[in-house]
């Protein structure tokens, strides 16, 4: 689409000697009480802001400043080892950026990784965060359920032992409802990022620190939930095979201010699966907020 190619919307910042890679589009409207929206990525193979985002950006620039942003060890932007838990970390580097944007205040919007990146930062900087959407995110997706780990997360591992292309097939086929969504040009594009230089001791060190004993409580979000006080739209594909439903759950009962939009026939992947009807729940919901002097 004109004017939303990927490099014509290409930015870097360097964060504490960190280079960040993002994305941004749009100009504020009075949608989201003009505020910024934005959106971090998932954690898979291969992720990154464009991969999960590129094709939502013209819509959500429609009425938004839009920012997607590759978070550490992903995409284009440097792999630095992690320190502590990921979540922090990461979160960490997306204040930074903020900070040199000159963005006080946003919406943001965080898919499975990005998702618990997002509950951090607003945990963290709680005046940082107006609104919050959430797409099957992680800490705060406690399965009641079903067994751990799950089968998308079972083929998350599998291709960190034998990163090949059947196995990242499988690993995408777990993502989506529709398999004609799993292509073969998205394995190849997917593989390609996954195995670029980096980018394998990258999710090394990104999943480390979820088993390390020493970090691994800190990514436990679920146990800090009541503390989020922005409004949250937690969102779920019905048939998500990675973080399934019943682990919105607790999120739902938890967080003062939540509530829950699932999408049916869709996976973990709602923002291209379910691309129109999550654009408007979410658009819906962020237009709602209202700004309040103190």
């Amino acid at each position: 689409m004109e004017g939303f190619g990927q490099e014509e919307v290409r930015r870097t910042a360097t964060v504490d000697g960190v280079s960040i890679n993002y994305y941004e589009a749009g100009s504020p409207t009075q949608a989201g009480a003009g505020l910024p929206l934005v959106m971090l990525h998932g954690g898979g193979p291969g992720a990154s802001a464009w991969s999960n985002f590129g094709s939502a950006l013209p819509g959500f620039a429609a009425g938004f400043r839009t920012i997607l942003i590759d978070q550490p060890g992903f995409g284009g932007s440097d792999k630095p080892p992690v320190e502590g838990n990921y979540y922090r970390f990461a979160a960490k580097y997306v204040v930074g950026l903020l900070d040199q944007l000159g963005i006080e205040r946003a919406h943001v919007l965080g898919n499975s990784l990005g998702g618990g990146t997002a509950v951090r930062l607003a945990l963290e900087n709680p005046r940082r965060v107006a609104r919050l959407v959430l797409m099957g995110p992680g800490g705060l997706s406690l399965n009641l359920f079903h067994a751990d780990p799950t089968e998308g997360v079972k083929r998350l591992m599998d291709f960190a032992a034998d990163p090949s292309r059947e196995a990242l097939r499988a690993f995408i086929s777990t993502m989506v409802v529709n398999q004609a969504l799993v292509t073969d040009e998205l394995v190849e594009e997917r593989f390609a990022d996954a195995t670029a230089p980096g980018a394998r001791e990258a999710m090394a060190s990104m999943g480390a620190s979820f088993w390390n004993p020493e970090t691994f409580e800190d990514a436990m979000l679920w146990r800090e939930a009541h503390r989020l006080r922005q409004h949250t739209l937690l969102t779920w594909g019905r048939e998500d095979r990675v973080n399934p439903l019943d682990g919105a759950l607790a999120a739902l009962k938890l967080i003062p201010k939540a509530q829950l939009h699932v999408f049916p026939n869709c996976g973990h992947w709602a923002q291209i699966e379910a691309a129109d009807e999550f654009r408007e729940v979410t658009t819906q919901f962020l237009n709602r907020h209202v700004e309040r002097t103190k």
